[in-house]
């Protein structure tokens, strides 16, 4: 595994699965703190350098979103590969999020109203066909949270998990810190 560029910066990758991008615009939310980061590290495969495949293996890597297909579950697994240390951000990756509503139903009956009996269908999919191109990434039969494909080490909730949080967590783990999360991390009122 990587330890860290030539410059002594340590790799970060980031990726959103099934979500909203919601953390990565909360991760932006750091604001000028960014600057202090670009000191920090060196971004690899990432929507925020649009580097879209690694280059080489990373310290961290931050996950958003769950798996809804097979291209997450793929991306998910890549990263676990590429990552020394994995953190799911937000609750689509801990939990599987908004999209995971859908495992209350079949993916018979989504792909139903969908394609086929939904209200709109006639106009836009007269021939009431389900997609099946090897390019679109088949849909699996629910939404999995990120720890059901594979090893997590690091969990921070929200929606979106709050800057400060990010910051805070990734501020500790390259300096090579345990992550502590406080109890009012994980508790509402």
């Amino acid at each position: 595994m990587s330890a860290g560029t030539p410059t002594g910066k340590k790799i970060v990758a980031t990726t959103s699965l099934a979500g909203c991008f919601g953390c990565h615009m909360s991760f932006l939310d750091i604001d000028e703190r960014l600057l202090d980061l670009i000191e920090l590290v060196e971004f690899n495969k990432s929507p925020l350098d649009d580097i879209k495949t690694f280059t080489k293996d990373c310290d961290i890597g931050l996950i958003e979103g769950g798996c809804c297909n097979d291209e997450n579950v793929h991306v998910l697994m890549e990263f676990r590969r590429r990552c020394k240390t994995l953190v799911a951000l937000g609750e689509c990756a801990i939990m599987g999020g908004l999209p995971a509503m859908r495992n209350t139903i079949s993916l018979q009956e989504c792909l139903d109203e969908a394609y086929r009996l939904g209200p709109t269908v006639a106009d836009s999919n007269p021939g009431r066909i389900i997609p099946c191109d090897p390019d679109i990434p088949r849909i699996l039969n629910r939404v999995y949270p990120c720890h059901e494909v594979v090893q997590i080490d690091y969990f921070l909730p929200g929606c979106p998990p709050n800057a400060d949080l990010i910051w805070d967590a990734l501020t500790s783990l390259l300096a090579g810190k345990e992550l502590a999360l406080e109890y009012r991390t994980f508790k509402y009122d």
